[in-house]
């Protein structure tokens, strides 16, 4: 009877997710020891809120009717909770319309708790409306997806967004994407 190899029985040590920061240029933190480059950990994420609405079922249901307009706006929130921690929100709005009558109303709060150390006070507000959406925006992107396909109709699937461009666009101010 043949062997099989043995497995590495190496045990990985499980630690909290954490995440090299980019520096200005966009670079990531290099090969220094943790506790000297930015770290980023994601504490929690959840939803704060959702809500559909669907006020023309079944008629807006119907097949053969042309696609909705879609009226969709991104916003993100930061808001520092102590010297090392902020809850980041990306709130998405998607408003469909045939003519006059509404097909369906999507709206989704979604939030991250993020704990950051290393990082120069220039650079929090930065870290906090750019790489925490960033980490945030593929989870709001399929509970988005999700909502619409459960109300009906074809999941509204969310273009990735430059969270960095529109940063810098808005001169670190909170961005807005319609």
């Amino acid at each position: 009877m043949a062997r099989k190899p043995k497995k590495d029985a190496k045990k990985k040590e499980e630690t909290a997710e954490s995440i090299n920061i980019p520096d200005a240029a966009g670079t990531p933190a290099g090969d220094a020891a943790p506790a000297e480059g930015p770290l980023l950990q994601i504490l929690a994420q959840y939803t704060k809120d959702a809500s559909f609405e669907n006020p023309n079922a079944p008629d807006s249901l119907r097949s053969g009717q042309d696609a909705p307009a879609i009226d969709l706006n991104v916003e993100v929130k930061g808001t520092p909770m102590d010297d090392n921690t902020a809850e980041v929100t990306i709130m998405v709005s998607a408003r469909a319309q045939r003519g006059d009558a509404v097909a369906f109303i999507c709206e989704l709060e979604y939030s991250g708790l993020f704990a950051f150390a290393n990082v120069p006070a220039d650079q929090i507000q930065a870290l906090i409306l750019i790489e925490c959406p960033r980490i945030l925006f593929p989870f709001a992107r399929k509970i988005i997806a999700d909502m619409t396909q459960d109300g009906g109709f074809p999941p509204l699937l969310l273009e990735p967004l430059d969270f960095a461009a529109l940063y810098r666009q808005q001169n670190g101010g909170s961005q807005a994407v319609n």
